[in-house]
Protein backbone atom coordinates (compact mmCIF):
# COMPACT_ATOMS: atom_id res chain seq x y z
CA UNK A 1 0.00 0.00 0.00
CA UNK A 2 1.66 3.34 -1.13
CA UNK A 3 1.43 5.18 2.40
CA UNK A 4 2.92 9.14 1.83
CA UNK A 5 3.31 11.28 4.80
CA UNK A 6 3.21 14.93 4.00
CA UNK A 7 5.82 16.43 6.11
CA UNK A 8 5.69 20.06 4.75
CA UNK A 9 6.31 22.68 7.37
CA UNK A 10 3.41 24.42 6.75
CA UNK A 11 1.09 21.00 7.30
CA UNK A 12 3.39 20.72 9.94
CA UNK A 13 2.81 23.77 11.71
CA UNK A 14 -0.82 24.26 10.91
CA UNK A 15 -1.34 20.72 12.22
CA UNK A 16 0.64 21.90 15.58
CA UNK A 17 -2.12 24.54 16.11
CA UNK A 18 -4.95 21.33 15.71
CA UNK A 19 -2.94 19.46 18.11
CA UNK A 20 -3.79 22.08 20.81
CA UNK A 21 -6.37 21.65 23.19
CA UNK A 22 -7.31 25.28 23.46
CA UNK A 23 -7.31 25.89 19.37
CA UNK A 24 -11.20 27.42 19.51
CA UNK A 25 -13.73 25.33 17.26
CA UNK A 26 -13.34 28.05 14.74
CA UNK A 27 -9.97 28.34 14.78
CA UNK A 28 -9.72 24.17 14.63
CA UNK A 29 -12.33 24.07 11.61
CA UNK A 30 -10.24 26.68 9.58
CA UNK A 31 -6.61 25.30 9.99
CA UNK A 32 -8.71 21.42 9.05
CA UNK A 33 -9.12 22.89 6.24
CA UNK A 34 -6.08 24.39 4.95
CA UNK A 35 -4.24 21.15 5.46
CA UNK A 36 -6.94 19.34 3.81
CA UNK A 37 -6.14 21.37 0.93
CA UNK A 38 -2.47 21.23 0.84
CA UNK A 39 -3.01 16.68 1.77
CA UNK A 40 -5.18 17.07 -1.63
CA UNK A 41 -2.48 18.63 -3.43
CA UNK A 42 -0.39 15.52 -2.89
CA UNK A 43 -3.25 13.38 -3.70
CA UNK A 44 -4.05 14.75 -6.87
CA UNK A 45 -0.39 15.28 -8.80
CA UNK A 46 -0.89 12.09 -11.01
CA UNK A 47 -4.45 13.13 -11.69
CA UNK A 48 -4.85 12.84 -16.15
CA UNK A 49 -4.91 15.87 -17.84
CA UNK A 50 -7.02 16.34 -21.18
CA UNK A 51 -5.74 18.29 -23.72
CA UNK A 52 -7.79 21.92 -24.59
CA UNK A 53 -7.73 23.99 -27.43
CA UNK A 54 -7.88 28.22 -25.74
CA UNK A 55 -7.43 31.80 -27.46
CA UNK A 56 -5.37 33.58 -25.57
CA UNK A 57 -4.07 37.45 -26.09
CA UNK A 58 -1.02 35.68 -28.44
CA UNK A 59 -3.17 33.60 -30.72
CA UNK A 60 -4.42 29.90 -29.75
CA UNK A 61 -3.06 27.80 -27.30
CA UNK A 62 -2.94 24.14 -25.87
CA UNK A 63 -3.54 23.31 -22.43
CA UNK A 64 -4.52 20.48 -20.23
CA UNK A 65 -8.01 20.06 -18.18
CA UNK A 66 -8.64 18.30 -15.17
CA UNK A 67 -11.36 16.02 -16.10
CA UNK A 68 -13.45 16.17 -12.69
CA UNK A 69 -16.07 14.14 -13.98
CA UNK A 70 -14.17 11.32 -13.29
CA UNK A 71 -13.54 11.82 -9.72
CA UNK A 72 -15.74 12.13 -6.66
CA UNK A 73 -15.29 12.73 -2.98
CA UNK A 74 -16.60 10.48 -0.53
CA UNK A 75 -16.51 12.06 3.20
CA UNK A 76 -17.06 10.00 6.00
CA UNK A 77 -20.00 11.36 7.95
CA UNK A 78 -19.88 12.97 10.15
CA UNK A 79 -16.22 13.66 10.92
CA UNK A 80 -15.22 13.91 6.85
CA UNK A 81 -17.52 16.87 6.44
CA UNK A 82 -15.35 19.09 8.03
CA UNK A 83 -12.56 17.74 6.39
CA UNK A 84 -14.77 18.52 3.38
CA UNK A 85 -14.50 22.10 2.39
CA UNK A 86 -10.65 22.01 1.98
CA UNK A 87 -10.35 19.23 -0.23
CA UNK A 88 -13.42 21.11 -2.55
CA UNK A 89 -11.27 24.31 -2.89
CA UNK A 90 -9.32 22.11 -5.74
CA UNK A 91 -11.79 20.05 -7.22
CA UNK A 92 -14.50 22.44 -7.04
CA UNK A 93 -17.19 20.60 -9.40
CA UNK A 94 -16.31 16.48 -7.75
CA UNK A 95 -19.56 15.26 -6.99
CA UNK A 96 -19.83 14.19 -3.85
CA UNK A 97 -20.60 10.30 -2.54
CA UNK A 98 -21.01 9.91 1.07
CA UNK A 99 -21.57 7.12 3.58
CA UNK A 100 -22.27 7.54 7.21
CA UNK A 101 -20.08 5.19 9.98
CA UNK A 102 -20.71 5.43 13.67
CA UNK A 103 -18.32 3.37 16.32
CA UNK A 104 -19.36 1.32 18.77
CA UNK A 105 -17.61 2.70 21.77
CA UNK A 106 -17.52 -0.79 23.94
CA UNK A 107 -16.55 -3.21 20.21
CA UNK A 108 -15.06 -0.32 18.46
CA UNK A 109 -16.49 -1.57 15.43
CA UNK A 110 -17.98 0.52 12.63
CA UNK A 111 -22.01 0.20 12.37
CA UNK A 112 -23.00 1.88 8.60
CA UNK A 113 -26.51 4.14 9.04
CA UNK A 114 -26.53 5.89 5.87
CA UNK A 115 -25.11 6.12 2.24
CA UNK A 116 -25.45 7.81 -1.08
CA UNK A 117 -22.98 7.47 -4.12
CA UNK A 118 -22.81 9.04 -7.11
CA UNK A 119 -24.95 6.83 -9.85
CA UNK A 120 -21.75 6.50 -12.22
CA UNK A 121 -19.32 5.93 -9.00
CA UNK A 122 -17.82 2.91 -10.43
CA UNK A 123 -15.68 4.93 -13.55
CA UNK A 124 -14.40 7.49 -10.81
CA UNK A 125 -11.39 7.80 -8.69
CA UNK A 126 -12.84 7.98 -5.07
CA UNK A 127 -11.36 10.50 -3.11
CA UNK A 128 -11.86 9.44 0.55
CA UNK A 129 -11.98 11.87 3.66
CA UNK A 130 -12.04 11.13 6.73
CA UNK A 131 -9.98 13.54 9.71
CA UNK A 132 -8.52 10.45 11.74
CA UNK A 133 -7.39 6.83 10.91
CA UNK A 134 -7.76 5.21 14.19
CA UNK A 135 -8.62 1.14 14.13
CA UNK A 136 -9.12 1.30 10.68
CA UNK A 137 -12.49 0.14 11.10
CA UNK A 138 -14.23 2.67 9.25
CA UNK A 139 -12.09 3.47 6.60
CA UNK A 140 -12.20 -0.10 5.66
CA UNK A 141 -16.02 -0.67 5.57
CA UNK A 142 -16.05 2.55 3.33
CA UNK A 143 -13.59 1.20 1.13
CA UNK A 144 -15.46 -2.33 1.09
CA UNK A 145 -19.01 -0.10 0.52
CA UNK A 146 -16.79 1.48 -2.80
CA UNK A 147 -15.37 -1.49 -4.09
CA UNK A 148 -18.69 -3.34 -3.87
CA UNK A 149 -20.13 -0.68 -6.13
CA UNK A 150 -17.78 -1.26 -8.53
CA UNK A 151 -14.43 1.68 -7.94
CA UNK A 152 -11.90 0.58 -9.10
CA UNK A 153 -9.21 3.14 -7.61
CA UNK A 154 -9.23 5.03 -4.48
CA UNK A 155 -6.97 7.83 -2.61
CA UNK A 156 -7.77 7.91 0.90
CA UNK A 157 -6.77 11.03 3.12
CA UNK A 158 -6.45 11.71 6.31
CA UNK A 159 -5.23 14.54 8.47
CA UNK A 160 -3.59 11.74 11.56
CA UNK A 161 -3.29 8.00 11.07
CA UNK A 162 -2.07 5.44 13.73
CA UNK A 163 0.11 2.67 12.59
CA UNK A 164 -2.55 -0.17 14.02
CA UNK A 165 -5.02 1.68 11.42
CA UNK A 166 -2.43 1.66 8.78
CA UNK A 167 -2.10 -2.16 8.80
CA UNK A 168 -5.26 -3.03 9.13
CA UNK A 169 -6.17 -1.15 5.63
CA UNK A 170 -2.93 -2.18 4.23
CA UNK A 171 -4.17 -6.04 5.16
CA UNK A 172 -7.56 -5.82 3.88
CA UNK A 173 -6.98 -3.03 0.78
CA UNK A 174 -3.57 -2.87 -0.14
CA UNK A 175 -4.20 -1.14 -3.62
CA UNK A 176 -5.25 1.55 -1.40
CA UNK A 177 -3.18 5.20 -1.31
CA UNK A 178 -3.28 7.16 2.20
CA UNK A 179 -1.66 10.35 2.25
CA UNK A 180 -1.90 11.77 5.80
CA UNK A 181 -0.20 14.56 7.45
CA UNK A 182 1.19 12.03 10.30
CA UNK A 183 1.41 9.06 11.39
CA UNK A 184 1.28 9.00 15.36
CA UNK A 185 2.88 6.77 17.66
CA UNK A 186 -0.10 4.74 18.78
CA UNK A 187 -4.07 3.91 20.06
CA UNK A 188 -4.94 4.14 23.76
CA UNK A 189 -7.14 1.25 25.04
CA UNK A 190 -10.03 2.79 23.79
CA UNK A 191 -9.10 2.98 20.46
CA UNK A 192 -7.85 6.88 20.23
CA UNK A 193 -4.91 8.19 18.60
CA UNK A 194 -2.28 9.46 20.76
CA UNK A 195 -0.97 11.97 20.60
CA UNK A 196 -3.36 12.96 18.37
CA UNK A 197 -6.39 15.64 18.55
CA UNK A 198 -8.50 14.34 20.66
CA UNK A 199 -12.28 13.28 19.15
CA UNK A 200 -11.84 15.41 15.80
CA UNK A 201 -15.54 15.57 14.22
CA UNK A 202 -16.58 16.90 18.40
CA UNK A 203 -13.50 19.52 17.50
CA UNK A 204 -15.02 20.38 14.10
CA UNK A 205 -18.58 21.37 15.65
CA UNK A 206 -18.10 22.07 18.53
CA UNK A 207 -19.81 19.63 21.02
CA UNK A 208 -18.45 18.43 24.02
CA UNK A 209 -16.40 15.19 23.86
CA UNK A 210 -16.59 12.05 25.16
Amino acid sequence: MRIVEVRHPLVRHKLGLLRDAATAPSLFRQVVGEIATLLAYEATADLELADAQIDTWAGPLQVGRCDQSRITLVPILRAGLGFLPGVQVLLPNAPVSVIGLRRDETTLQPHAYYQRFVRDIAGRTAILIDPMLATGGSAIAAIDALKAAGVARIKAIFLVSAPEGLRALEARHPDTEVYTAAIDERLNDHGYILPGLGDAGDRVFGTPEG
